[in-house]
C-alpha cells in the first residue's frame, strides 16, 4: 500500500478549514499531478511527510519559506505564492487578522498594555506561558501555532518602513512572573533590547499615580503609509477595529495624555533595569 493509501486510510489528520483547507487542496493536487508522494515532498523542501499530510488537511499553516519552496519543487508556477498573504492572516485568530495586517504595513505603532506585555515584545518563554495558561485550555499544537504567530510579528522591527512604535505599559506588569522568575527575567531583558531601539520607546506607567488617563483597558493606535489612522481596542471576545474618527481621536487624546502621565522612556529603562536586577 503507497504511503499516501495508508494514510488516507488511517485517518490519522481530520480536516480543517477555511484557506488552509483550500490551499491544502491545491498543494495535495500539484503534488499528485507531479507524481510525488509526500515523503519527497518533504524531503526537497525540509519537512517530514507527516507535516506534509498537516498541509494538505488544513490543520497546520505553512510559513513563506515553505509556499516558495513548494511552488518551485512542484512547477506550479506562482499559484501557490498567491496564498502567502493569506496563509499569514489565517495564522491569528480571526478577531485579529485584519489588525495583524495593518500592524505589519504600519508606520506607526502606538500599544497601551494593562493584562499582558505586549505581544510585539514577547519573549517565547513568556508567549508560550500566555498561550499555556489559557482557559479553557488549548491544545499544544494550537498553542505552538499562536507562539509563531506572535514571534512573527516581531519582524516590523527590521521593516524598511522603519515604523515609530511606542509603548505604554502598566508597572504591575513587569512584576508579574508569569512562567516564573527566569521567564520574568528573559521579558525584562528583551523590553531593554527592543527600548533602547532608536524607533521604538517605552514607557511604564506607576502603580502608584493617582492620575490615569485611560481605566478601560489595552489598544493599539496604528498609522499607515497613506495616512490612516485606526484603533484595535482589545476585549472579550469583542476586540476590534475603529476607524471612525470620533473613537480613534479619542484614544489617541488618551494615548497622548498616558504619556505625559507615566515615566520617561530613560526613566522607564531605569526602572526596568532595577526589576531585572531584583529578579
Amino acid at each position: 500500500m503507497s504511503e499516501e493509501a495508508q494514510e488516507d486510510q488511517d485517518g490519522q489528520e481530520a480536516p480543517g478549514s477555511g484557506i488552509p483547507l483550500v490551499f491544502g487542496r491545491v498543494l495535495k493536487r500539484l503534488r499528485v499531478q507531479a507524481g510525488m508522494e509526500r515523503a519527497e515532498l518533504g524531503r526537497r523542501t525540509g519537512y517530514s511527510a507527516a507535516t506534509i499530510t498537516s498541509y494538505e488537511v488544513g490543520r497546520r499553516i505553512p510559513n513563506a519559506k515553505f509556499i516558495r519552496q513548494a511552488d518551485e519543487v512542484l512547477g506550479a508556477g506562482g499559484l501557490l505564492i498567491d496564498f502567502i498573504e493569506d496563509m499569514e492572516r489565517a495564522q491569528y485568530p480571526a478577531f485579529f487578522r485584519d489588525a495583524a495586517v495593518l500592524e505589519k504595513k504600519a508606520v506607526g505603532l502606538h500599544v497601551f498594555a494593562t493584562k499582558a506585555i505586549p505581544g510585539l515584545l514577547q519573549t517565547e518563554d513568556y508567549a508560550l506561558a500566555v498561550f499555556r495558561m489559557w482557559r479553557p485550555l488549548l491544545d499544544e499544537e494550537t498553542v505552538q501555532k499562536r507562539v509563531a504567530a506572535r514571534l512573527a510579528r516581531q519582524d516590523v522591527f527590521a521593516q524598511a518602513l522603519f515604523p515609530t512604535i511606542s509603548f505604554v505599559i502598566e508597572e504591575h506588569l513587569l512584576r508579574r512572573p508569569l512562567g516564573g522568575q527566569a521567564v520574568l527575567r528573559g521579558q525584562l531583558e528583551q523590553i531593554l533590547l527592543h527600548g533602547h531601539r532608536r524607533n521604538v520607546e517605552v514607557q511604564v506607567m506607576p502603580t502608584a499615580r493617582e492620575v490615569h488617563a485611560c481605566l478601560d483597558g489595552p489598544f493599539t493606535l496604528i498609522e499607515t503609509k497613506e495616512g490612516r489612522r485606526i484603533a484595535y481596542v482589545e476585549g472579550h471576545k469583542h476586540s476590534r477595529l475603529h476607524t471612525d474618527r470620533e473613537t480613534v481621536r479619542e484614544l489617541e487624546e488618551q494615548y497622548g495624555i498616558l504619556r505625559a502621565q507615566a515615566l520617561t522612556p530613560h526613566g522607564s529603562l531605569a526602572l526596568v533595569e532595577k526589576l531585572l536586577g531584583e529578579t
